[in-house]
């Protein structure tokens, strides 16, 4: 027994893991995670003021905005060197990657353009005028449409991927940090940090249409500190999960009926979320307490808090 007891046990294989990767704004570095045992497994310099962060669909490119440095650096998401960069314009905040790994759509909040790269040649494909101060960005599910929220303007600017044009604009709150697609397409929400509200923009008729604005109210906290930024729809398209930034909330919404279900208590400044692959879990960046929540989906409730760099924003997961 004391010979075959190690050999099922080799059998039965290690345990998968996906590397989750957090971008820490003031500690100017990435920290990465092992999502089997939630522990830190590595940690590397990304740059001035690391933001916005994506790994490439099949998990070859890690992307970091580095955005005092007024580029996108480009990591190797195995050993953690820097295999490049790319021309991104001015304070690069956040970005969308194609479903096919090219291009990369980046807001450049200094300069209130959205700047298109293929991220192969390093070439500038494209520049669009958009409102002052864009942020938040979201790619169509066919990837026919891009959705850029202007901070300052207060708009989403829906952005056609073809001829690079504004096709629709849509006021929204003050403030807007995040947009989000349905995964069928029929919606788009907006997230106003601001404003304290999520606009639902209906998208089945012929033009985008506000249909709805979702508010939130939390019993002890002001109604000031209810600042929804980050956002995450689940892949049925049923429950939406919002940061709500300095209430340490994030808000549970069942995105059926567009109603606010549960508050779920996390770290100091919740900015980001992402999912694991199998949506098992929610990773929230928080910002004041230098650590990051794991949340279990399916519960709905927060089962660790990890800590990590000097106030992370973003994050991302490795593809399985």
């Amino acid at each position: 027994m004391r010979l075959t007891l190690p050999i099922l046990l080799l059998a039965a294989g290690p345990t998968f893991a996906n590397k989750v990767f957090v971008s820490n704004e003031r500690g100017n570095s990435v920290t990465v995670l092992d999502s089997a045992t939630w522990e830190v497994i590595g940690e590397f310099p990304a740059g001035n003021r690391p933001r916005g962060i994506v790994i490439s669909p099949d998990g070859s490119r890690l992307y970091v905005c580095a955005s005092d440095d007024d580029t996108v650096r480009v990591f190797d998401p195995e050993t953690y060197e820097e295999i490049g960069t790319l021309p991104s314009g001015p304070d690069p905040e956040l970005f969308v990657i194609d479903a096919s790994g090219n291009p990369l759509y980046v807001a450049n909040e200094d300069d209130n353009l959205v700047t298109v790269v293929d991220v192969d040649t390093r070439a500038v494909l494209a520049e669009v005028p958009v409102g002052v101060e864009p942020e938040g960005m979201a790619l169509s599910p066919d990837g026919a449409m891009l959705v850029n929220t202007s901070e300052t303007t207060n708009m989403a600017h829906f952005i056609d991927t073809g001829s690079f044009s504004i096709v629709h604009n849509v006021l929204v709150d003050q403030r807007p940090r995040y947009a989000e697609f349905s995964h069928d397409g029929t919606k788009l929400y907006v997230s106003a940090e601001i404003g304290g509200t999520v606009a639902v923009i209906d998208l089945t008729g012929e033009e985008p249409a506000l249909v709805k604005k979702i508010g939130f109210e939390v019993a002890g906290v002001r109604p000031e500190w209810l600042q929804p930024v980050g956002m995450r729809l689940t892949k049925d398209d049923k429950r939406l999960f919002v940061a709500l930034g300095p209430a340490n909330r994030v808000a549970v919404i069942d995105a059926e009926t567009d109603e606010v279900v549960d508050y779920l208590l996390v770290g100091q400044r919740v900015w980001q979320l992402e999912f694991t692959p199998d949506e098992a879990f929610l990773i929230t960046t928080n910002g004041n307490s230098n650590d990051v929540s794991i949340v279990d989906v399916a519960a709905e409730k927060v089962i660790k808090s990890v800590q990590v760099g000097e106030q992370p924003w973003g994050v991302t997961v490795a593809p399985d």
